[in-house]
């Protein structure tokens, strides 16, 4: 089973998205579609500036690889702390994702969320295995 990471930004988001969840509101090709919002990285560290996404995002993969099923996952970066701090950002206003904190992790299916992981607890690997499991039936 494999794991397909595609990594966007607010410019190019909406592309990837249409192109990878909406398109496929039936969801019949099997695959585990997940969004993963993340800080940006410093390219000096590969780093993030927020901690919680530098803990979370080691264990997120490792939970995806013993899935044992496809998955595709949009790794959206939010850009660095001043435009992520902005009230008016548009993944905080978007009325599908309405982001609070990064990481967020959210299972997509059937063209909604079906699973939805904020900031503090999407290192938990017992509750990563709630957001992968969950079905939008």
């Amino acid at each position: 089973m494999a794991v397909e990471k595609v990594d966007v930004t607010v410019a190019d988001f909406d592309a990837h998205f249409d192109k990878l969840f909406a398109a496929s509101g039936d969801d019949d090709d099997g695959k585990v579609k997940l969004l993963l919002f993340l800080a940006d990285r410093d390219a000096s560290s590969s780093l993030t500036w927020c901690p919680d996404c530098n803990v979370a995002e080691p264990v997120i993969y490792e939970k995806l690889e013993a899935l044992g099923r496809d998955v595709v996952l949009l790794r959206a970066y939010v850009g660095d702390k001043p435009t992520w701090r902005d009230p008016a950002h548009p993944w905080r206003v978007d009325p599908r994702f309405s982001l609070k904190g990064v990481p967020t992790l959210i299972r997509w299916d059937k063209g909604a969320a079906a699973g939805r992981l904020e900031d503090d607890e999407a290192h938990l690997a017992g509750k990563i295995d709630a957001v992968l499991n969950a079905s939008g039936n």
